[in-house]
């Protein structure tokens, strides 16, 4: 087996397990058996749990780091720098989903990790995301705070963490929510549509002070 479909496959039952078991809940040893490797190649590819843990968001975060910074500059180019939050909001749920059924399924894993590591105070994963992409972050909120002059910056804090709040549950949870849909009003949804429905409701947020 290769160093890269290793590491590959390592990660893959890492995220899998985290995202069913939760971190605290989830042994080395399983996930190692899972992915079908010893531990020394856990050992030996990622140092230690946490490292293993960081590993597993940064796969999702980088390329999407990447891309919203791509469409933010493209953004910003068709529309000058006075934006709506509508429009930053519209950008970063495009991002996230990417238009496609697999990038839709990773948001929805990545946004369970992304809720488990706040419920299960896994500090380190804040810590290592502000480090590794906080650049990213602040340009995307600088943009958004702009976009919201008249919002106070301890409001808008809490704003940003009602959006996040919002998004964790309802991605997240999606599999649920669609199928109560289903049930309740016999319609099927998506989750790049559902994103976009979220939008406005998001960006309203915004718009109030």
């Amino acid at each position: 087996m290769s160093q890269p479909d290793t590491v590959a496959r390592i990660l893959d039952a890492a995220e899998a397990l985290f995202a069913e078991r939760g971190f605290a809940e989830t042994s080395l040893r399983t996930i190692t058996s899972t992915a079908g490797v010893n531990l020394a190649a856990v050992n030996y590819h990622f140092g230690s749990k946490k490292e293993l843990i960081q590993a597993v968001f940064a796969r999702f975060l980088t390329p999407f780091c990447q891309e919203l910074e791509r469409s933010l500059v493209k953004l910003v180019d068709r529309k000058g720098t006075e934006l709506s939050p509508e429009d930053l909001l519209e950008c970063l749920f495009s991002t996230i989903c990417d238009g496609s059924e697999e990038g839709s399924y990773a948001a929805q894993r990545f946004m369970r990790l992304l809720g488990l590591a706040y419920a299960q105070s896994q500090g380190h994963i804040r810590r290592f995301i502000i480090a590794r992409y906080g650049e990213h972050y602040q340009r995307f909120t600088g943009l958004l705070k702009k976009a919201a002059p008249e919002i106070d910056p301890v409001t808008f804090y809490w704003r940003l963490y009602f959006m996040l709040g919002a998004t964790i549950f309802t991605l997240s949870s999606f599999d649920s929510i669609s199928g109560i849909l289903k049930e309740d009003f016999g319609q099927d949804s998506t989750v790049l549509g559902t994103t976009q429905m979220m939008v406005p409701a998001l960006a309203g947020m915004f718009t109030v002070k």
